[in-house]
């Protein structure tokens, strides 16, 4: 499995949003300097996770983005799902029809409780979760 980056740019935005939760909004260039994220791109991953609940958006000159939940709401599982759709390591895994082999093939099994340990983790890590852990890191990092 492979993370592609509009899901490590997503989940990067989102940890950013989520460190002034409750605050004001933070504008795509803010995020975009502070994660190294190409700004034009950024938008589009915001206005997708602003299509699917997650974020929010105010205009004007205090405007920028928000999350639209508490970031304990957010799993990763959420965040993959919102910008690349559902998808399993394998296509058998979901769609066992596609393969005539799926009913006696001995590899199925072993990539689907793969699957299903990965989903359990994505699932049930949250935006919060990996805020508390990047400032445990960051004060780790500045002893």
């Amino acid at each position: 499995m492979k993370v592609s980056m509009k899901v490590d740019y997503g989940v990067r935005a989102l940890v950013e949003l989520a460190q002034g939760y409750g605050g004001r909004a933070v504008s795509t260039t803010e995020i975009a300097d502070r994660q190294h994220i190409p700004e034009a791109y950024l938008n589009q991953l915001l206005m997708t996770l602003g299509r699917v609940g997650l974020t929010s958006s105010r205009r004007g000159p205090q405007g920028g983005y928000a999350l639209a939940k508490l970031p304990e709401e957010i799993s990763l599982g959420m965040v993959i799902t919102s910008l690349e759709g559902e998808s399993a390591l394998l296509e058998c895994i979901s769609v066992p029809e596609c393969c005539t082999f799926s009913t006696t093939c001995a590899q199925r099994e072993v990539w689907s409780s793969v699957e299903e340990v990965v989903q359990k983790v994505l699932r049930s890590t949250t935006i919060a979760d990996l805020v508390a852990r990047q400032e445990q890191l960051k004060a780790v990092s500045l002893h």
